[in-house]
């Protein structure tokens, strides 16, 4: 497996590798990175469908990238999904994979087109004081010193950040500025979170510092993610003959180390509560999802909080089994065990069921929630909320079952689940529907006297409780997530957002797409290059354009740099002067 760039590798369509034929392929988990990698299978490895197999141990597929329309609940998404320009290897997938709602289209066509008709901006990305703007909307105000430590971070070498936390290597200045606000909601970072994968953040979407505070780089499907692009993934994958298991759990899997070669031998799984094990050649391959951010998920409704439990489904319990055996396959415990108690575990799925609350949204947003186009472009935020509350409504209809002119869907979540509530005085997690609509009404501005009626009658709430959701940003070490294929694993592969590939970003649906298609591509020989990472970092016309926003969009000659470095400056500008140099910061607005 190599990586590339450049449109001869992109357009190019490899030949078939020697030896698939015969070749049986089996996923454990059937979300993204599992339906990705079996599409890869069929596209690029020229495999039959009819030889690759899913398992599942839920009724449906998707994993965390979910929404569905529940008979008793109604509408409920756990989350949604940001995506940008340059994840270069979901939209390698899904220009191949044909949509479901726009005939003689591909889901890239689909998203592409209507992103130009109705292009994602976020008019208000942060409120304080019951619905008003936050000061400084535009800025980041970050303070030289903490530019400082986050060029320092960027700076730093992965191995230097080896279980180290967020939290110690910022100062209060630095959580203090909008960058953070705006950085942390974005992404879901806690303080505590891992400081080795807040560097590979900044490195990765350096080029999103100029938009950070109107998300206009982030792209949004037509409706929710599972409909949009779930659904026609596996339509796609059944119609070349793929076996989706349902009910499947995968219990173990054999592997024999001999000879320096690792090969699974074996898999035992529960199918609809029956013991049963397929053997395996050692040219079968296995692609193992390893661990979940949703497993364990529960739900509640508008008078009952989400029940918290964390002992449902089998992600983690193979996954350490697997890592008992062979330190190869990584340390399960860093990310599962041990989760602090300040950290993002609650979602919920507003459904909106006349217009009492509407007017609320307009003022915030200046935008008709029933226009169909883009409302929030991304989360809004509540800056001065003990829960870090924040609510996204993306365009509506958000499920092609929904009536826009009757219902109105809008997701919520909170980042720190330690904390009472600043109208609703008590813990998130402890929070019945009802009550987190309440708690978000008040952060909107609704009359205290209005609240209550308006979060029972106009609404309808329905509280998710994630106790993995932030285990991603586990603070962790090298070879605590394993290889995409192990050393001298020949038949074995890790893909999902726990397996570890070096410079992209985990808890992005990109992560997801590249680990299969590294897994597929090196297991059975695709002689095609995998998309790099959008290279930004290594860009100076990016690395000026966000030096230029980090500083508020100053001019280096306003920058409050230190006496030196100041003299410095003046030096390398009259050295600089009429060449290219000058030009790429006259472009950048630093001159």
């Amino acid at each position: 497996m190599y990586r590339s760039s450049g449109n001869f590798e992109a357009f190019a369509r490899p030949l078939k590798p020697e030896g698939v034929d015969g070749r049986r392929a089996f996923f454990v988990g059937s979300g993204l990175a599992s339906l990705a990698g079996a599409a890869f299978l069929i596209r690029d490895a020229q495999m039959p469908g009819s030889a690759i197999t899913i398992f599942e141990e839920l009724p449906l597929p998707g994993g965390s990238m979910d929404g569905i329309l529940d008979a008793h609940k109604g509408f409920i998404i756990r989350g949604g999904r940001e995506m940008e320009a340059h994840f270069e290897t979901l939209w390698d997938l899904f220009h191949s994979i044909p949509s479901l709602q726009t005939p003689d289209a591909s889901v890239l066509d689909e998203m592409y087109w209507l992103h130009k008709k109705d292009p994602s901006t976020n008019p208000c990305r942060a409120i304080h004081q019951r619905g008003e703007p936050i000061d400084q909307l535009p800025d980041l105000t970050l303070t030289p010193r903490a530019v400082e430590e986050l060029i320092g971070l960027a700076l730093m070498r992965e191995q230097d950040l080896d279980d180290k936390r967020i939290d110690e290597v910022f100062t209060a200045e630095f959580f203090a500025s909008n960058f953070w606000l705006y950085w942390a909601t974005m992404f879901a970072f806690e303080p505590w979170a891992s400081a080795l994968e807040m560097r590979r953040y900044i490195l990765r979407f350096v080029h999103h510092v100029s938009t950070l505070a109107d998300l206009s780089a982030l792209r949004f499907t037509h409706y929710n993610q599972y409909e949009s692009l779930i659904l026609p993934l596996v339509e796609h994958l059944k119609g070349h003959g793929v076996t989706f298991q349902y009910g499947t759990q995968v219990d173990d899997i054999l592997v024999t180390s001999a000879g320096g070669e690792k090969v699974a031998t074996a898999i035992n799984l529960t199918v609809d509560g029956a013991a049963g094990k397929i053997a395996l050649a050692p040219t079968d391959l296995v692609f193992v999802t390893n661990g979940s951010i949703t497993e364990s998920s529960t739900y509640g409704d508008n008078d009952t909080p989400a029940p918290i439990v964390t002992d449902r489904g089998g992600a983690w319990s193979l996954w350490k089994k697997l890592a008992a055996r062979d330190p190869a396959f990584g340390r399960p415990e860093k990310f599962c065990d041990n989760i602090p108690e300040a950290n993002w575990t609650i979602s919920a799925t507003v459904t909106l069921t006349d217009d009492r609350i509407t007017p609320y949204i307009e003022r915030i947003t200046g935008r008709d929630p029933r226009s169909g186009r883009i409302v929030t472009g991304g989360p809004c935020n509540i800056k001065d909320s003990s829960w870090l509350y924040g609510f996204s409504m993306s365009r509506q209809p958000h499920f092609a079952a929904q009536d826009p002119q009757k219902d109105l869907v809008v997701w919520l979540y909170g980042l720190f689940s330690d904390k009472p509530g600043d109208y609703i005085r008590k813990p998130i997690r402890d929070c019945t529907g009802a009550e987190l609509c309440a708690e978000w009404l008040y952060h909107l501005g609704v009359p205290e006297a209005e609240i209550d009626d308006l979060a029972r009658t106009a609404a309808r709430t329905i509280p998710c409780n994630m106790p993995y959701i932030t285990s991603y940003f586990m603070p962790r070490a090298a070879g605590d997530r394993p290889l995409v294929v192990p050393d001298t694993s020949k038949n074995l592969a890790f893909i999902g957002n726990f397996a570890e590939t070096e410079r992209d970003t985990v808890f992005t649906t990109e992560y997801s797409v590249r680990t299969a298609m590294e897994a597929v591509y090196t297991l059975v020989g695709v002689d095609r290059g995998v998309p790099e990472v959008f290279a930004s970092s290594f860009d100076v016309r990016v690395l000026l354009d966000a030096l230029y926003y980090l500083n508020d969009r100053k001019p280096l000659d306003q920058l409050k740099l230190p006496f030196v470095a100041r003299m410095i400056e003046k030096v390398a500008l009259a050295k600089v002067r009429g060449t290219y140099v000058e030009e790429l910061l006259e472009n950048a607005k630093l001159i």
